[in-house]
């Protein structure tokens, strides 16, 4: 792990992404969350929220709406951001990224299949860990239990965590 340090910490800004989760509650605990089979590109493959890149200059929050609406179809209304994860691929660098999660509670319209994702509801205590990325174990139940999660998340090859630093924060 030693010999990936420098080149993390020569990293100066990663670029900013967005994840978004729907989430239905019941009794004020998280019961139902959105996930989407990612179809194409980044992430093929996997169960995620909903999210991706900012284009030219939009803020986190308009990137977020657009990439859900062209993802899963519907418009989403305010967001509460639930985590920032630092994530590394060394052997990828163009693949590090600082993903800005958020939960969503209130939309218009239901998640429907698009080009690039599958959505479909699960259970929020029967989550498919197996089949989504191999950091979200580490960072999801915590967030799903409504605290906030801010971490570093070293991957290599074939997508393996290499090293994590998780931390519940106060605030984001």
């Amino acid at each position: 792990m030693e010999d990936l340090e420098p080149r993390i910490e020569s990293v100066e800004r990663l670029r900013d992404v967005t994840l978004v989760f729907l989430i239905k509650r019941v009794g004020g605990e998280v019961s139902e969350v959105c996930l989407a089979m990612k179809k194409r590109r980044f992430g093929v493959g996997r169960w995620n929220g909903s999210g991706g890149k900012l284009e030219g200059d939009e803020t986190l929050e308009q990137g977020a709406k657009r990439e859900v609406t062209e993802e899963i179809g519907v418009e989403i209304g305010p967001t509460r951001k639930v985590a920032e994860l630092s994530f590394y691929f060394p052997h990828k660098p163009e693949w590090s990224q600082t993903v800005h999660v958020y939960f969503c509670e209130d939309w218009v319209g239901e998640p429907v299949e698009s080009e690039e994702m599958m959505p479909k509801w699960f259970s929020a205590s029967d989550l498919p860990y197996d089949s989504m990325w191999p950091s979200d174990p580490f960072w999801l139940p915590e967030v799903l239990s409504g605290k906030l999660v801010r971490a570093k998340i070293v991957f290599g090859e074939g997508d393996v965590v290499q090293s994590k630093e998780v931390n519940v924060v106060p605030e984001l």
